[in-house]
């Protein structure tokens, strides 16, 4: 047999798209992937808590001459569950995301709870002076700033190419 006589005939797609296992089965497919490359949630569709568990702040990092700035998106994220190390060579930030979603009503009571912990290192491509990093955080975003040592900021030496 062979496989195209086991899918509908295009024909007839709109009438019998609805009840075929086979389309059914490639549009879950299809949102499947799509909501999770969007970044939607997968707990939707049944599966375990341990995607629940699984968060990566949104992390723009910008180099100037004198310094690195580091944007980290928190949302959702408390001030005190925030833990940023500053190394010679990299940003580590660590933390805790707890979430509670309690709904009661006259004729029923809904309560969600989420928790996930995540993890960044950045890299820095330049030494730093690690004592003299600051950071805020205001409406859900991190800023870090980082000065970079006065060894890092030497570009290089030019070396001249000879022909032979």
């Amino acid at each position: 047999m062979k496989v195209k006589n086991l899918l509908p005939a295009i024909s007839r797609r709109n009438q019998i798209e609805e009840d075929h296992p086979f389309y059914n089965l490639q549009r879950e497919m299809n949102s499947l992937f799509d909501d999770f490359f969007r970044g939607g949630s997968l707990l939707a569709r049944g599966f375990s808590s341990a995607a629940e568990a699984f968060f990566t702040p949104h992390v723009d990092v910008k180099e100037t001459e004198k310094e690195f700035i580091i944007n980290a998106e928190l949302p959702g994220v408390d001030e005190k569950n925030v833990e940023v190390t500053v190394s010679d060579d990299s940003v580590i930030i660590k933390g805790e995301k707890k979430e509670e979603k309690e709904d009661k009503s006259k004729n029923y009571y809904y309560m969600e709870r989420s928790y996930g912990s995540f993890h960044r290192v950045i890299p820095l491509n330049a030494e730093t002076e690690s004592g003299k990093a600051e950071a805020s955080f205001k409406n859900g975003v991190l800023n870090i700033t980082v000065p970079k040592s006065a060894t890092s900021k030497v570009k290089g030496t030019k070396v001249p190419i000879k022909s032979n």
